[in-house]
């Protein structure tokens, strides 16, 4: 009984090491059921849609490349305007980043010391979100943008190009 329901689980495959399709003889060449050129067609068709689709992406990411070179050049810009306030944006983004710390330390403690009165009660959760929150979001939010004016790489750009509002 083992043997017979061992049976069942495998089964055989015959490999044969050439092909050679049937070949139609004219009395079926008519009536042939060869789905080989509706394949080639549905090939042909992919190809064309995987082409759209790659200008797609490279439309895509040349949009994206574009934006972000303006948003370096920019940052790049202001930096070179303001040297001073770019050191002190640098300095204030460490120090918050440590503001930010605390703080999610205590999130972080409230949220395990009462995880079941947050779950339980709508009040205390919305308290909680209440307390931290947009506190929270401010400073990340504050956070970032001292980050990247801090951050802001260095460019060298011949005075002449420089845009008159900078």
């Amino acid at each position: 009984m083992a043997t017979a329901s061992l049976d069942l689980l495998y089964s055989q495959i015959d490999v044969f090491p050439t092909f050679s399709p049937p070949q139609p003889t004219p009395s079926t060449a008519l009536t042939s059921n060869d789905p080989t050129p509706q394949l080639c067609s549905l090939l042909r068709e992919l190809v064309s849609a995987q082409d759209r689709q790659t200008g797609l992406l490279e439309e895509f990411v040349g949009t994206f490349t574009n934006s972000h070179r303006r948003r370096i050049i920019e940052l790049g810009l202001w930096k070179i305007s303001n040297p001073d306030l770019a050191e002190y944006c640098k300095r204030a983004a460490k120090k918050l980043e440590r503001i930010q710390n605390d703080l999610l330390s205590s999130i972080t403690e409230e949220i395990v010391g009462d995880a079941d009165g947050l779950l339980e009660s709508e009040f205390g959760l919305s308290e909680f979100v209440d307390r931290f929150g947009t506190k929270f979001l401010q400073v990340n939010s504050l956070l970032q943008i001292l980050t990247q004016l801090g951050n802001a790489p260095d460019i060298q750009i011949p005075p002449h190009e420089i845009p008159r509002e900078y």
